[in-house]
């Protein structure tokens, strides 16, 4: 034994080392620590090595621009078709539920009457089920999302009039 080994000094798994470093690089993370018993081994690397992966990242922001007024006529055009009434739109990004678990009856269907506060359907966002009110009394004219359909900001839910 050498004299470090003999005073108790800890010996490094350089092999372990290594695969701690692929691991950051596979996952984008900075830093993972591992322990066992009294052997605890960090590796982390600095923020600004991180960079060069987010350097090629402006390429595909560039091109977004020009399909974005595509899709903003498309919608324009499709809410040009809708039925007359109010439209009812979604206050946040997340999932659509037309009842309130599978298997149950819907919250509304088309041409059923609805009053002012009555749920059409709920968004779900991150484990949060938000109940979407009717904001007045009529008649459902349209449902346009499916159940378990993804949803938009502002996007169009139903119509009632």
């Amino acid at each position: 034994m050498n004299d470090k080994q003999e005073k108790g000094a800890m010996q490094v798994d350089v092999q372990l080392v290594r695969d701690l470093a692929a691991l950051l690089d596979d996952t984008n993370l900075t830093e993972i620590e591992v322990e066992d018993g009294d052997r605890k081994i960090r590796v982390a690397r600095k923020a600004g090595a991180a960079a060069p992966a987010y350097v090629a990242a402006p390429a595909p922001v560039i091109a977004a621009p020009v399909a974005a007024p595509a899709a903003t006529t498309t919608a324009a055009a499709t809410e040009a078709t809708l039925p007359s009434g109010t439209t009812i739109r979604s206050p946040i990004v997340g999932t659509a539920y037309l009842a309130a678990e599978p298997g149950a009856p819907a919250y509304a269907a088309v041409g059923s009457t609805v009053k002012q506060g009555d749920t059409l359907l709920i968004v779900e966002a991150m484990k949060v089920m938000n109940a979407i009110p009717a904001p007045a009394s009529g008649t459902v004219k349209a449902i346009l999302v499916d159940n378990g359909q993804p949803v938009e900001y502002d996007q169009p839910l139903a119509i009632i009039e």
